[in-house]
């Protein structure tokens, strides 16, 4: 094993010699300490891993004797996190969490390019506690939305509020619907106006900061059904039954129908970048259970202006 200090990236090669097949996280937490297994599943769904130079994308690989796996391991890079006061659209909020509707363009939590003006930034002005599960980067943050996605997230202040609403994300008990706009006719094998898209996502092979459909890849499952038809555009609600990174927009661009407007997985074009300036995504709907009181907590977001007016001009256009 050699281990190799590269542009503030740790590379670690490790050359196998294994009786029998085996998973590849396993096999990577039994022989690098300093990593955690949840670590170094983390690391591969980022597309951190490599096998005999071919990305791995699934933590349920099988090595064998011979194989030769690599891991960079990203440098961490200490943020000072500084409290501001960036305004709030405040859903709920008690002592244990708080419901926010997150306005497109604004970053969940700060990285590398993006090390204030995020939603944990205004989060640390507001709340006096946030959850620590996370780490100090995301404090508080229980799932996400992407940059130009807006719509109701949910942010624990307690570990205790934290734990119990992951596990609702994880059991599927916890209901997340989103509305968007798809530039395309969705449409279902027996005809009707809903349908279900089961297709496995990892990262993609060749470009680190894109998902895609992969055989490899972990489970992914989108309910869709259509609200109205609007030309060569349609209004469609989404519920995931998996949470995968990026996993509507990849699905939506997987079956011919990409989230109007998405820079990555389709094109911006001047009769959506008028109105908005990424993709026509939106969390509407977020249902779950209150984690202390046990009460039955349901949060909608309005859909944003610039939607709204995009949604306005597809209707006088059809």
């Amino acid at each position: 094993m050699t281990l190799t200090t590269t542009n503030s990236i740790n590379l670690i090669e490790v050359a196998t010699d294994l009786s029998k097949p085996e998973r590849i996280d396993r096999f990577l937490a039994h022989h690098l300490a300093e990593l955690s297994r949840s670590r170094i599943q983390t690391l591969i769904d980022e597309g951190y891993v490599t096998v005999n130079d071919l990305l791995c994308n699934n933590k349920k690989d099988l090595i064998k004797a011979g194989d030769r796996i690599q891991l960079i391991t990203p440098a961490v890079e200490p943020l000072d996190l500084v409290a501001q006061e960036i305004p709030l659209d405040v859903l709920y909020e008690d002592e244990h969490l708080i419901v926010i509707n997150k306005p497109a363009g604004l970053v969940v939590h700060p990285a590398v390019g993006h090390s204030d003006g995020t939603l944990v930034n205004a989060l640390l002005a507001h709340c006096k506690e946030l959850s620590g599960i996370n780490g100090t980067q995301r404090p508080g943050i229980v799932h996400r939305l992407d940059k130009d996605t807006s719509g109701v997230m949910v942010v624990a202040k307690s570990d205790r509020a934290h734990q119990d609403l992951q596990a609702q994300i994880q059991a599927k008990t916890a209901r997340r619907e989103y509305l968007g706009i798809v530039r395309g006719v969705p449409k279902s094998q027996l005809g009707s106006e809903s349908g279900i898209i089961e297709a496995a996502i990892a990262r993609h092979h060749s470009d680190r900061k894109k998902m895609a459909v992969m055989e490899n890849g972990r489970r992914a499952v989108t309910h869709w059904q259509i609200k109205e038809r609007l030309g060569n555009y349609t209004f469609v609600k989404f519920d995931l039954e998996t949470g995968r990174t990026h996993q509507i927009r990849v699905h939506s661009a997987y079956m011919g129908w990409a989230i109007a407007g998405d820079p990555v997985y389709g094109s911006q074009t001047k009769e959506v970048s008028q109105y908005l300036s990424g993709q026509a995504l939106h969390a509407w709907r977020l249902t779950f259970t209150h984690p202390i009181s046990g009460e039955l907590i349901e949060n909608v977001a309005p859909l944003p202006e610039g939607f709204e007016k995009l949604l306005d001009s597809l209707r006088r256009r059809k």
